[in-house]
Protein backbone atom coordinates (compact mmCIF):
# COMPACT_ATOMS: atom_id res chain seq x y z
CA UNK A 1 0.00 0.00 0.00
CA UNK A 2 1.19 3.54 -0.82
CA UNK A 3 1.80 6.21 1.70
CA UNK A 4 -1.05 8.36 0.09
CA UNK A 5 -3.12 5.57 0.86
CA UNK A 6 -1.98 4.99 4.08
CA UNK A 7 -2.34 9.29 4.76
CA UNK A 8 -5.67 9.09 3.59
CA UNK A 9 -7.05 5.85 6.10
CA UNK A 10 -4.75 7.55 9.30
CA UNK A 11 -6.45 11.14 9.17
CA UNK A 12 -9.28 10.24 7.20
CA UNK A 13 -11.29 12.42 4.75
CA UNK A 14 -9.92 15.35 3.12
CA UNK A 15 -10.63 18.66 5.19
CA UNK A 16 -12.38 21.62 3.75
CA UNK A 17 -13.55 20.29 0.70
CA UNK A 18 -16.73 21.45 -0.40
CA UNK A 19 -18.88 18.69 -1.69
CA UNK A 20 -22.64 18.11 -2.42
CA UNK A 21 -22.55 14.97 -3.99
CA UNK A 22 -25.65 13.24 -3.20
CA UNK A 23 -28.24 12.66 -5.41
CA UNK A 24 -26.36 14.10 -8.53
CA UNK A 25 -26.15 12.13 -11.44
CA UNK A 26 -22.66 11.67 -13.12
CA UNK A 27 -22.41 11.80 -16.67
CA UNK A 28 -19.52 13.64 -17.50
CA UNK A 29 -16.72 14.30 -15.00
CA UNK A 30 -16.65 17.98 -16.20
CA UNK A 31 -19.52 18.41 -14.19
CA UNK A 32 -17.57 17.53 -10.86
CA UNK A 33 -15.07 20.23 -8.82
CA UNK A 34 -11.39 19.24 -8.01
CA UNK A 35 -12.64 19.06 -4.43
CA UNK A 36 -15.40 16.68 -5.98
CA UNK A 37 -13.32 14.34 -7.62
CA UNK A 38 -10.48 14.04 -4.66
CA UNK A 39 -13.61 13.34 -2.39
CA UNK A 40 -14.70 10.29 -4.64
CA UNK A 41 -11.12 9.13 -5.36
CA UNK A 42 -10.61 9.45 -1.26
CA UNK A 43 -14.23 7.21 -0.74
CA UNK A 44 -13.15 4.60 -3.31
CA UNK A 45 -9.71 4.49 -1.52
CA UNK A 46 -11.28 4.12 2.00
CA UNK A 47 -13.60 1.58 0.65
CA UNK A 48 -10.90 -0.49 -0.75
CA UNK A 49 -8.96 -0.69 2.53
CA UNK A 50 -11.93 -1.34 4.64
CA UNK A 51 -13.58 -4.08 2.61
CA UNK A 52 -10.61 -5.85 1.07
CA UNK A 53 -7.74 -5.48 3.38
CA UNK A 54 -9.76 -5.37 6.93
CA UNK A 55 -12.58 -7.69 5.94
CA UNK A 56 -15.35 -5.30 7.10
CA UNK A 57 -18.74 -5.43 5.96
CA UNK A 58 -20.63 -2.26 5.16
CA UNK A 59 -24.12 -2.59 3.81
CA UNK A 60 -24.18 0.85 3.15
CA UNK A 61 -26.93 -0.02 0.29
CA UNK A 62 -29.01 -2.29 1.91
CA UNK A 63 -32.53 -2.24 0.22
CA UNK A 64 -31.59 -0.81 -2.61
CA UNK A 65 -31.77 -1.52 -5.84
CA UNK A 66 -29.46 -0.30 -8.99
CA UNK A 67 -31.22 -1.12 -12.18
CA UNK A 68 -28.28 -1.71 -15.20
CA UNK A 69 -28.99 -0.92 -18.34
CA UNK A 70 -26.49 -2.25 -21.33
CA UNK A 71 -26.96 -1.70 -24.61
CA UNK A 72 -23.32 -2.74 -25.40
CA UNK A 73 -21.91 -6.22 -23.62
CA UNK A 74 -18.98 -5.11 -20.89
CA UNK A 75 -16.92 -7.35 -18.50
CA UNK A 76 -15.35 -4.56 -16.27
CA UNK A 77 -18.32 -2.38 -16.03
CA UNK A 78 -21.09 -5.35 -15.34
CA UNK A 79 -18.81 -7.01 -13.28
CA UNK A 80 -17.62 -4.10 -11.15
CA UNK A 81 -21.26 -2.43 -10.80
CA UNK A 82 -22.80 -6.25 -9.89
CA UNK A 83 -20.23 -7.09 -7.17
CA UNK A 84 -19.95 -3.46 -5.75
CA UNK A 85 -22.95 -2.77 -5.30
CA UNK A 86 -23.27 -6.07 -4.01
CA UNK A 87 -20.62 -6.14 -0.88
CA UNK A 88 -22.48 -2.98 -0.39
CA UNK A 89 -26.09 -4.57 0.42
CA UNK A 90 -27.99 -3.91 -2.71
CA UNK A 91 -29.43 -5.55 -5.71
CA UNK A 92 -28.61 -5.38 -9.19
CA UNK A 93 -30.45 -5.60 -11.51
CA UNK A 94 -28.85 -6.24 -15.16
CA UNK A 95 -31.10 -5.26 -18.18
CA UNK A 96 -30.13 -5.77 -21.85
CA UNK A 97 -32.54 -4.57 -24.91
CA UNK A 98 -33.42 -7.90 -25.20
CA UNK A 99 -34.38 -8.11 -21.44
CA UNK A 100 -36.65 -4.70 -21.73
CA UNK A 101 -38.40 -2.72 -24.32
CA UNK A 102 -35.46 0.20 -24.50
CA UNK A 103 -36.59 2.32 -27.33
CA UNK A 104 -38.46 -0.08 -29.13
CA UNK A 105 -41.64 -0.99 -27.62
CA UNK A 106 -41.47 1.34 -24.71
CA UNK A 107 -39.48 4.66 -24.95
CA UNK A 108 -37.01 6.11 -23.16
CA UNK A 109 -38.79 8.44 -20.99
CA UNK A 110 -41.38 6.01 -20.28
CA UNK A 111 -38.69 3.67 -19.23
CA UNK A 112 -36.90 6.11 -17.01
CA UNK A 113 -39.86 6.64 -15.27
CA UNK A 114 -41.08 3.20 -14.88
CA UNK A 115 -36.79 2.48 -13.26
CA UNK A 116 -37.58 5.52 -11.24
CA UNK A 117 -40.59 4.11 -9.10
CA UNK A 118 -38.96 0.68 -8.70
CA UNK A 119 -35.28 1.15 -8.11
CA UNK A 120 -32.86 3.94 -6.93
CA UNK A 121 -30.88 4.38 -9.23
CA UNK A 122 -29.50 3.74 -12.87
CA UNK A 123 -26.22 2.58 -14.66
CA UNK A 124 -26.71 3.26 -18.26
CA UNK A 125 -24.47 1.73 -20.92
CA UNK A 126 -25.24 3.35 -24.21
CA UNK A 127 -24.37 4.16 -27.75
CA UNK A 128 -25.48 7.62 -27.45
CA UNK A 129 -24.88 9.93 -25.25
CA UNK A 130 -27.75 12.06 -26.03
CA UNK A 131 -29.71 9.03 -24.49
CA UNK A 132 -28.00 9.89 -21.34
CA UNK A 133 -29.22 13.32 -21.68
CA UNK A 134 -33.05 12.34 -21.98
CA UNK A 135 -32.74 10.03 -18.96
CA UNK A 136 -31.91 12.17 -16.72
CA UNK A 137 -34.66 14.69 -17.87
CA UNK A 138 -37.26 11.82 -17.10
CA UNK A 139 -35.79 10.45 -14.49
CA UNK A 140 -36.52 10.90 -10.50
CA UNK A 141 -33.29 8.70 -9.51
CA UNK A 142 -29.68 9.51 -10.07
CA UNK A 143 -28.33 8.47 -13.58
CA UNK A 144 -24.56 6.71 -13.90
CA UNK A 145 -22.99 6.67 -17.35
CA UNK A 146 -21.28 3.47 -18.09
CA UNK A 147 -20.05 4.11 -20.92
CA UNK A 148 -21.57 5.93 -24.12
CA UNK A 149 -19.95 7.46 -26.96
CA UNK A 150 -18.88 10.77 -25.75
CA UNK A 151 -17.95 9.76 -22.20
CA UNK A 152 -16.57 7.42 -19.88
CA UNK A 153 -16.14 8.43 -16.20
CA UNK A 154 -15.94 5.44 -14.56
CA UNK A 155 -13.38 4.08 -16.25
CA UNK A 156 -11.15 7.51 -15.58
CA UNK A 157 -11.99 7.44 -12.23
CA UNK A 158 -10.11 3.73 -11.80
CA UNK A 159 -7.47 5.08 -13.57
CA UNK A 160 -6.79 7.97 -11.33
CA UNK A 161 -7.34 5.43 -8.24
CA UNK A 162 -4.47 3.34 -9.94
CA UNK A 163 -2.17 6.06 -10.08
CA UNK A 164 -3.05 8.01 -7.12
CA UNK A 165 -1.98 4.42 -5.21
CA UNK A 166 1.30 3.70 -7.47
CA UNK A 167 2.54 7.19 -7.32
CA UNK A 168 1.12 8.62 -3.96
CA UNK A 169 -0.72 11.40 -5.76
CA UNK A 170 -1.42 12.60 -9.07
CA UNK A 171 -0.19 16.68 -8.98
CA UNK A 172 2.51 17.20 -11.42
CA UNK A 173 1.85 13.78 -13.37
CA UNK A 174 2.28 14.19 -16.90
CA UNK A 175 -0.25 11.67 -18.44
CA UNK A 176 0.52 11.05 -22.20
CA UNK A 177 -2.48 9.35 -24.54
CA UNK A 178 -1.38 7.85 -27.60
CA UNK A 179 -4.69 6.57 -30.17
CA UNK A 180 -8.20 7.58 -31.30
CA UNK A 181 -9.94 10.70 -30.02
CA UNK A 182 -12.86 8.53 -28.11
CA UNK A 183 -14.92 8.63 -24.96
CA UNK A 184 -12.24 7.80 -22.71
CA UNK A 185 -9.80 9.85 -23.85
CA UNK A 186 -12.52 12.88 -23.55
CA UNK A 187 -13.09 12.06 -19.87
CA UNK A 188 -9.20 12.25 -19.01
CA UNK A 189 -9.21 15.64 -20.85
CA UNK A 190 -12.41 16.84 -18.76
CA UNK A 191 -10.62 15.80 -15.46
CA UNK A 192 -6.92 15.85 -15.68
CA UNK A 193 -5.98 19.66 -14.96
CA UNK A 194 -8.40 19.95 -12.24
CA UNK A 195 -6.45 17.56 -10.47
CA UNK A 196 -2.65 18.95 -11.17
CA UNK A 197 -1.72 16.66 -14.14
CA UNK A 198 -0.22 17.54 -17.60
CA UNK A 199 -1.64 15.86 -20.43
CA UNK A 200 0.26 15.26 -24.11
CA UNK A 201 -2.25 13.78 -27.00
CA UNK A 202 -1.20 12.04 -30.08
CA UNK A 203 -4.03 11.30 -32.43
CA UNK A 204 -3.73 10.53 -36.34
CA UNK A 205 -5.29 13.21 -38.90
CA UNK A 206 -8.47 12.90 -38.79
CA UNK A 207 -9.00 11.16 -34.82
CA UNK A 208 -8.67 14.27 -32.90
CA UNK A 209 -10.76 14.52 -29.74
CA UNK A 210 -14.21 16.37 -30.16
CA UNK A 211 -13.38 19.71 -30.82
CA UNK A 212 -15.83 21.37 -27.93
CA UNK A 213 -14.36 19.64 -26.06
CA UNK A 214 -10.54 20.42 -26.84
CA UNK A 215 -12.03 24.17 -26.30
CA UNK A 216 -12.71 23.37 -22.51
CA UNK A 217 -9.52 21.32 -22.09
CA UNK A 218 -7.66 24.36 -23.04
CA UNK A 219 -9.50 26.77 -20.96
CA UNK A 220 -8.77 24.19 -17.88
CA UNK A 221 -5.22 24.26 -18.97
CA UNK A 222 -5.38 27.65 -18.24
CA UNK A 223 -6.82 28.02 -15.23
CA UNK A 224 -5.22 25.34 -13.49
CA UNK A 225 -1.62 25.88 -14.95
CA UNK A 226 -0.81 22.62 -16.17
CA UNK A 227 0.43 22.05 -19.75
CA UNK A 228 -1.33 20.59 -22.58
CA UNK A 229 0.13 19.18 -25.75
CA UNK A 230 -1.97 18.48 -29.11
CA UNK A 231 -0.27 16.13 -31.47
CA UNK A 232 0.17 13.74 -34.66
CA UNK A 233 3.71 12.24 -33.66
CA UNK A 234 3.31 9.51 -30.70
CA UNK A 235 6.99 9.46 -29.65
CA UNK A 236 6.74 13.57 -29.09
CA UNK A 237 3.96 13.19 -26.77
CA UNK A 238 5.35 10.51 -24.86
CA UNK A 239 8.73 12.69 -24.20
CA UNK A 240 8.50 12.90 -20.59
CA UNK A 241 5.40 11.10 -19.47
CA UNK A 242 4.61 9.46 -16.47
CA UNK A 243 2.06 7.88 -17.54
CA UNK A 244 1.17 6.50 -21.13
CA UNK A 245 -2.33 5.51 -22.14
CA UNK A 246 -4.07 3.97 -24.94
CA UNK A 247 -7.18 2.12 -25.96
CA UNK A 248 -8.91 0.29 -28.60
CA UNK A 249 -8.55 2.09 -32.04
CA UNK A 250 -11.84 0.48 -33.16
CA UNK A 251 -14.93 0.50 -30.69
CA UNK A 252 -17.90 -1.11 -30.74
CA UNK A 253 -20.00 -0.24 -33.89
CA UNK A 254 -17.33 0.81 -35.80
CA UNK A 255 -16.29 -2.48 -36.87
CA UNK A 256 -16.83 -1.18 -40.67
CA UNK A 257 -14.25 1.05 -40.32
CA UNK A 258 -11.42 -1.55 -39.25
CA UNK A 259 -9.62 -1.45 -42.43
CA UNK A 260 -9.26 2.43 -42.76
CA UNK A 261 -8.66 2.54 -38.94
CA UNK A 262 -5.49 0.07 -38.75
CA UNK A 263 -4.32 1.57 -41.64
CA UNK A 264 -4.60 5.73 -40.15
CA UNK A 265 -3.33 4.09 -37.05
CA UNK A 266 0.18 2.72 -37.88
CA UNK A 267 2.81 3.91 -35.91
CA UNK A 268 1.04 4.17 -33.03
CA UNK A 269 1.24 0.96 -31.08
CA UNK A 270 3.19 1.38 -27.66
CA UNK A 271 6.51 -0.34 -27.58
CA UNK A 272 9.40 -0.21 -25.19
CA UNK A 273 10.97 2.18 -28.37
CA UNK A 274 7.83 4.77 -27.61
CA UNK A 275 8.65 4.55 -24.02
CA UNK A 276 12.44 5.47 -24.42
CA UNK A 277 11.61 9.32 -24.28
CA UNK A 278 9.41 8.88 -21.12
CA UNK A 279 10.18 9.71 -17.45
CA UNK A 280 11.89 7.06 -16.02
CA UNK A 281 9.62 6.43 -13.84
CA UNK A 282 6.70 5.77 -16.53
CA UNK A 283 4.06 3.49 -16.40
CA UNK A 284 0.79 1.98 -18.75
CA UNK A 285 -2.84 1.91 -18.21
CA UNK A 286 -5.33 0.06 -20.91
CA UNK A 287 -8.87 -0.17 -20.03
CA UNK A 288 -9.09 -3.16 -21.44
CA UNK A 289 -9.87 -5.52 -23.57
CA UNK A 290 -6.36 -4.75 -25.50
CA UNK A 291 -5.31 -5.96 -29.28
CA UNK A 292 -1.90 -6.50 -29.73
CA UNK A 293 -1.18 -3.64 -32.57
CA UNK A 294 -2.20 -1.08 -29.82
CA UNK A 295 0.53 -2.29 -26.83
CA UNK A 296 2.83 -5.34 -27.81
CA UNK A 297 3.40 -8.02 -24.98
CA UNK A 298 6.32 -6.53 -23.78
CA UNK A 299 5.22 -3.23 -22.49
CA UNK A 300 1.29 -4.79 -21.74
CA UNK A 301 2.74 -8.10 -19.45
CA UNK A 302 5.90 -5.43 -17.85
CA UNK A 303 6.17 -4.21 -14.44
CA UNK A 304 5.29 -1.05 -15.87
CA UNK A 305 2.21 -2.01 -17.14
CA UNK A 306 -1.12 -1.33 -14.27
CA UNK A 307 -3.52 -2.61 -16.16
CA UNK A 308 -4.85 -5.60 -13.75
CA UNK A 309 -4.87 -3.09 -10.92
CA UNK A 310 -6.59 -0.53 -12.94
CA UNK A 311 -9.40 -3.56 -14.02
CA UNK A 312 -10.00 -4.01 -10.11
CA UNK A 313 -10.63 -0.72 -9.42
CA UNK A 314 -13.47 -0.39 -11.33
CA UNK A 315 -14.95 -1.72 -8.35
CA UNK A 316 -13.88 0.70 -5.69
CA UNK A 317 -14.62 3.30 -8.01
CA UNK A 318 -18.05 2.45 -9.04
CA UNK A 319 -19.38 1.52 -5.68
CA UNK A 320 -18.70 5.38 -4.86
CA UNK A 321 -21.02 6.55 -7.30
CA UNK A 322 -23.96 4.35 -6.58
CA UNK A 323 -22.75 5.45 -2.97
CA UNK A 324 -23.64 9.35 -3.14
Amino acid sequence: MTKSVHFLHRYGPPAQMNVHLKGRDLLTLQNYTADELKYLLWTASDLKQRIKHKGEYLPLMQGKSLAMIFEKRSTRTRLSAETGFALLGGHPSFLTTQDIHLGTNESLTDTARVLSSMTNAILARVYKHNDLDLMTKEATIPIINGLSDLYHPLQILADYLTLQEHYGGLNGLTVTWIGDGNNILHSIMMSAAKLGMHLRIATPKGFEPDLRITQITEQYSKEYGTKLLLTTDPLEAADGANVLVTDTWISMGQEEEKKERLKAFQGYQITMQTAKSAASNWTFLHCLPRKPEEVDDEVFYSPRSLVFQEAENRKWTTMVTKRR
